[in-house]
């Protein structure tokens, strides 16, 4: 594709895949496990300033990857539809799993730490790794055929 404004989105949408890709992995392999070797004393304020703080880097991804997968579709039409749409769907998933289970988990857990709360964060998380697992293999292939 050739038209300058679909090949900047195409590129500010595998960006903003293929960070949150490496981000989330980042996170489920280290990050969410680590959790519990914070400690009792200092957990509450620790869990208040990772939720602050990673807030600033992720929402921004997340915006980015919607919009431009929402902007793709009529970008690239439907001779691309077996791919925008599958990636639509999989954004849904991932705003819905966030919504619905990482951020209710964290915010258990900034009252202290819980075990329950933190095995749930980890054991839910895995399906955000794979869904974003999945979105950046999308996101390439788009890269790479259109």
């Amino acid at each position: 594709m050739n038209d300058p404004t679909t090949q900047l989105v195409l590129l500010l949408h595998a960006g903003s895949t293929l960070a949150m890709f490496g981000l989330i992995w980042f996170v489920q392999i280290v990050h969410y496990p680590l959790m519990n070797a914070v400690g009792a004393d200092g957990y509450t304020r620790y869990q208040h300033r990772h939720m602050s703080r990673t807030t600033w880097v992720v929402a921004p991804l997340m915006l980015m990857e919607l919009t431009t997968a929402v902007l793709l579709l009529p970008l690239l039409g439907a001779a691309f539809y077996a791919y925008t749409i599958p990636g639509l769907v999989l954004i849904a998933l991932l705003w819905i799993s966030t919504a619905a289970l990482q951020v209710p988990a964290h915010k258990v857990l900034t009252s202290g730490f819980a075990p329950d709360a933190h095995r749930r964060l980890v054991a839910t998380n895995w399906a955000r790794t794979v869904l974003w697992s999945a979105r950046s293999v999308i996101a390439c292939v788009l890269i790479a055929t259109a």
